[in-house]
This record gives structure tokens, sequence and C-alpha cells, in this order.
């Protein structure tokens, strides 16, 4: 599992910017689950809003929310007991696997804010080494724990969070000579740190357990 971690490693990561302002001016909002919420298990922030006035309806007065939209999918039809453990298996897999790549796409935007306020080459070489080993520190018992098939889907769930491969990652911090290192190790181990994340092909049943389990269904 080591090029796992090193795929995260070198993607360094830690804050993800919301927008907690309705476009209505009429709405406030009403309920914001905390961040504690959503990493013990709702992997998204739902935001609820009220209209700042009462509507009249058949002279009472009624309070309007606008509520945030929630995927509807139809039940899983499962042809046999075989298919329904190796949904299960990819239901345990994803939820396992996308707390790690949620929390890589708030590192890698705190590094980045960061290395934007540093002067010089020099000093933002000096951050991104000490990210480095920080995120060694943190991630490496956790990345120990992954099977193999595992590691593969955390390297598209970071694709899908970072809306970039884990290969691009690594070349945008270190550059391209230990992205390809990288690249070549995780290919010895029959994976790649390329791998795009596809939620309209290969990996549709994936993006459906992902927003399943960011609003609460699964």
């Amino acid at each position: 599992m080591l090029i796992y971690l090193m795929s995260l490693v070198s993607a360094n990561v830690w804050a993800q910017a919301n927008d907690d302002s309705p476009i209505d001016l009429n709405l406030m909002m009403e309920r914001k689950m905390s961040r504690e919420q959503i990493e013990s298990g709702s992997m998204v922030s739902l935001q609820f809003y009220r209209y700042k006035e009462p509507e009249i309806y058949e002279g009472e007065e009624m309070w309007v929310y606008l509520m945030p939209e929630l995927p509807v999918y139809p039940p899983m039809v499962f042809k046999s007991e075989k298919q329904r453990q190796k949904w299960n298996k990819m239901v345990n897999n994803v939820k396992k696997t996308l707390p790690i790549a949620q929390r890589a796409k708030r590192i890698i935007n705190e590094t980045y804010a960061m290395l934007e306020l540093l002067p010089d080459k020099k000093s933002k070489d000096a951050h991104i080494k000490a990210v480095e080993r920080d995120i060694k520190e943190q991630f490496t018992p956790e990345m120990k724990k992954l099977t193999f098939s595992q590691g593969k889907l955390l390297i598209k769930l970071v694709d899908r969070e970072c809306h970039q491969s884990s290969y691009e990652i690594v070349q945008a911090f270190l550059g391209p000579t230990r992205a390809a290192f990288y690249q070549v190790f995780a290919w010895t181990f029959g994976a790649s740190l390329k791998k795009n994340y596809r939620p309209d092909d290969d990996d549709k049943l994936v993006e459906r357990i992902v927003q399943q389990i960011e609003t609460g269904q699964l």
C-alpha cells in the first residue's frame, strides 16, 4: 500500500471553502451541518434556508423553506447473493476511502492557498516538505489498513474530489521527475496514478454510492 500513501503524501491537503450566502437575499440560513457532523458520517454540508417573511395561505401564515436537492435512485435489484455481496463490498470500500479523498481535497486547497502567500521558492519548498512530513505521520497508519482494491478506488476518488488525477497533483507539487517515479512504482503493482474518475461510465455505481453517502441515504 506504499504507493497509495505516496500518492496522497505527495498530494498535500486540508480546508474546504464553503459559500454560506444564499443567492436569494430574501433567504436566511436555518440550519447547516457542523464539520464534526460531516466528518462523522454525512459527508456533505446540507444547508437549509428559510424565507425571511412567511407566506399567507388561506388566511394562515406559513413559513416557506428552500430545501437542498437530493438524488433519488430506485432500489437495487440483485440477481444472486454473490451480486449482493459484491455491492455490499463496494459500499464498504467507498465508505472507507471517500473520507480520505475528501480530507485530501481540504489539504490541497489549504496548501495551494498557503503557497500563494509565501514570498519565494525556498519558503514554498520548505512548506511543502513540512506538509508532506505531517501527512506521512497522519495517513500512514490508515493507508496500511487499505486493501489493494480500496487503494485503487482511492486514486479514483481523489480525482473526483480534486478534479485532477493523483499524478497531476504529484506533478504540481513535487515536479515531473518524482511524478514519473511514483507512476512507474504504481505500475509495478498494477495500479496507475493517472486513473480518472468516470461517473457516467465505469464508475456509475460508485457515483451512486458516493451521492447516497453524502446525503445520508447510506
